[in-house]
């Protein structure tokens, strides 16, 4: 690019050259053509040819040339010249080098003897050698002096990276713990940077103790260090609408314990054990007031004690209003968007208020501090936070909402959305399941309420109180089972065939879910209908082993589904089943975590249909029981598991032929495939336990906590005077 506009530049400079050597040389040459004096023009030429840019010079009498400096090729004609000086680029290359050429007529004054002689022409030749000469010395003056600029630049960037490295690095370390710098706040600039790095730094972390095995992962005892490295031991306390144990009378008039089967109970429960605390929670078994001391409290595992339960009751008509009526028949078909029309009342409403207010005073009266770590599960007490937050300004409140959060356009059908929001804001961090859920949190604050969103940040300010919304994707206790304490997967197998009366040789399929219609329970029944439809040679073979516990059974909705489907079961057993033959077996009753892991381990395929879900925990019980590393799993791309869950046989639950096909696909795959398969589904389930999502967001919590607590230093003594180094 250089050489060519070099080049341009010294073409016009030449061209203007040789028109002032051709004026100066104009009247001799006209005097020494009238004379016919040849010699003398060559003579001429030559003395003129001396200078560095000329080359030779011509005289083109007519088509002849007539004289010639010695330098000029006596094989260049006239004609060829004339022809290239007309072109656009007139050079010409000769054994020496590159020549540029020009023509400059000559005219005859009017007294001039040579009037009647043909027209002449002089042709210059330019050497352009000297322009290669001036573009390399220019080439390495630019050189020389694009060095000396950079190493200038560079001595002045070391000099002021030496000032500032100090300053920086303390700043980047008070960003990553979340803290203060020495001279205020860090730039805002610098904080996405942070959130990558610790997002970076978080995933070699899993990665370095995936490749030191399974003795290296998340635990309650590694959970126990976080806490008492980062949170030395502070008060926890979880606020939850369901308990995690439950008390009820037996036959004999005793109390009878049960754990109820509930995905946060199974992700909440472990967290618990490792952390000791007190769990706030709903007391419905019907002998929990039976067993609490005179503070409705009762130590709980009952076999292990670890950790307090404070038990909240509520009349039947609190319930009725706030968890039937508000939270169900309102909050969740309108945050699972599923077809079932939200009904919101007034009472309802007044009711859900009161109650979250019964379990904020709750926490009130457990914390023995000012500043407790507070955890807030779900979509039932979405108040609690601001009102804890009101009179513990200085409590650290982790709210997590275990249900999917709907786009604006569908939460604003709610009339009560901007006191749902605000009372959500009065966390220090709110959690979700997936990135997706968070994001349409954020879109749904900025429709409804006025609010500072950092979207690069995911932090909301409202009245200068900040609330940091984050993704933590739950999961469950990776299973440590003793010798002895399952069965294997042949005896499973056996005992379920036995029980339920299956043929010999089945082919298990497993379904386990709450009657709920947000778990796609008829959708999957009509996917195993069309698979039979399909494939008949499974006919005989095939079994779908549904395990729906009943829930909200007194809503009108969960009602009219249960008989929805139990009508679809019985039509299908009529359609396929022979004999003792059925290919659905319906068990609508509770079964405990042991009837549940046998049921696992026995079967073939596990199918989950979630229309709607925030994560799904089936599918990850279901991995975690396998450790024969056969089965195989049909997952809903809606659930949030799928995600994570990648080698599962990924499904639309509401495309029938597509769930038939994949069923019928699990049933016919080989055991190498299956392996390789589960293999890979346990390890993310191991690595990505509940242990794992607790230690995360208590570890958010201790870096806001300790910020927090760093800002109101400053506030009330103000910043410290760095001297010295």
């Amino acid at each position: 690019m250089i050489d060519k506009l070099t080049l341009r530049w010294f073409t016009r400079d030449i061209s203007a050259r040789g028109a002032l050597v051709a004026n100066a040389l104009h009247d001799s040459t006209i005097d020494a053509l009238a004379s016919r004096d040849a010699h003398r023009l060559a003579l001429l030429f030559d003395r003129t040819a001396q200078d560095e840019r000329v080359f030779g010079i011509g005289l083109c009498s007519s088509d002849d040339l007539f004289a010639r400096s010695s330098a000029f090729p006596a094989a260049l004609s006239c004609a060829d010249a004339r022809q290239t000086a007309g072109k656009e680029n007139p050079r010409v290359t000769l054994p020496g080098g590159a020549v540029l050429v020009t023509r400059h007529s000559l005219v005859a004054a009017e007294t001039s003897v040579i009037e009647a002689e043909p027209a002449s022409e002089m042709i210059l030749l330019h050497d352009l050698s000297f322009i290669e000469r001036r573009s390399l010395d220019t080439r390495r003056y630019l050189i020389a002096f694009l060095a000396a600029l950079g190493f200038v630049v560079a001595i002045i960037s070391m000099f002021v990276a030496q000032i500032s490295w100090r300053g920086w690095i303390a700043g980047a370390r008070a960003l990553l713990r979340g803290e203060v710098g020495p001279a205020g706040p860090m730039p805002a600039e610098l904080a996405p940077l942070a959130d990558d790095l610790r997002s970076r730094l978080r995933q070699l972390e899993d990665e370095y103790r995936r490749a030191r095995g399974p003795e290296a992962g998340w635990t309650p005892e590694r959970l126990r260090g976080l806490l008492h490295a980062e949170l030395r031991g502070d008060e926890i306390i979880v606020v939850s609408n369901r308990e995690p144990y439950i008390h009820d009378l037996d036959q004999h008039g005793g109390a009878r314990v049960r754990r109820p089967a509930s995905g946060l109970v199974t992700a909440i429960e472990p967290v618990m054990r490792a952390c000791s605390g007190t769990w706030i929670a709903h007391g419905s078994g019907t002998a929990d007031r039976d067993v609490v001391d005179l503070h409705d409290r009762v130590a709980v595992p009952p076999d292990q004690p670890m950790y307090s339960l404070r038990r909240i009751w509520l009349t039947p008509e609190e319930e009725q209003g706030y968890y039937y009526g508000f939270a169900n028949e309102g909050l969740w078909p309108l945050c699972h968007v599923a077809h079932v029309r939200p009904v919101f009342r007034e009472s309802d409403w007044q009711t859900y208020r009161a109650v979250n207010q019964r379990f904020a005073e709750a926490v009130l009266r457990e914390a023995r501090t000012d500043d407790p770590v507070v955890l807030v599960q779900d979509y039932h007490l979405a108040l609690v936070p601001a009102l804890v937050r009101e009179k513990l300004p200085q409590a650290t409140i982790l709210t997590f909402w275990h249900i999917p959060w709907p786009n604006p356009e569908s939460f604003g059908i709610c009339p009560w959305r901007r006191e749902i929001l605000l009372g959500l804001l009065g966390s220090t961090i709110l959690g979700f399941h997936t990135k997706f859920h968070c994001k349409n949190f954020l879109e749904t604050v900025d429709r409804f309420i006025e609010a500072r969103i950092e979207h690069e940040h995911s932090v909301v300010a409202v009245a200068e109180r900040e609330t940091f919304v984050e993704s933590y994707p739950i999961s469950i206790e990776w299973p440590q089972p003793l010798e002895g304490d399952w069965a294997s997967p042949s005896d499973c197998r056996r005992l379920v065939i036995e029980r339920h009366g299956l043929p010999e040789h089945a082919i298990i399929g497993l379904g386990v879910d709450r009657f709920d219609y947000t778990k796609g329970i008829v959708e999957r029944l009509n996917a195993v209908e069309r698979m039979l439809e399909k494939y008949p040679s499974l006919i005989g073979r095939f079994v779908f082993v549904q395990v729906a516990s009943p829930t909200r059974s007194s809503l009108d909705e969960y009602r009219a589904f249960q008989q929805q489907v139990e009508r679809l079961s019985v039509r299908i057993n009529s359609r396929f089943g022979a004999g003792r033959y059925q290919p659905v077996v319906f068990l609508a009753e509770h079964h405990d975590h042991a009837q549940l892991i046998e049921l696992y381990r026995a079967a073939d395929i596990c199918v989950v249909t979630s229309l709607h879900d925030g994560m799904n925990l089936v599918c990850k019980e279901y991995v975690a029981s396998r450790d024969d590393e056969q089965g195989v799993l049909v997952l809903s791309r809606f659930a949030g598991a799928a995600r994570e869950m990648h080698e599962a046989l990924i499904i639309n639950p509401y495309h029938v032929e597509e769930t038939a096909d994949a069923i019928y696909r699990a049933a016919r795959m080989s055991s190498g495939e299956q392996r390789e398969r589960m293999i890979s589904l346990r390890h993310t389930v191991r690595d990505f336990n509940v242990f794992r999502w607790a230690g995360r967001m208590l570890s958010d919590a201790a870096r806001w906590r300790l910020r927090a607590r760093v800002e109101e230093r400053v506030r009330k003594h103000g910043l410290p005077e760095f001297g010295g180094r």
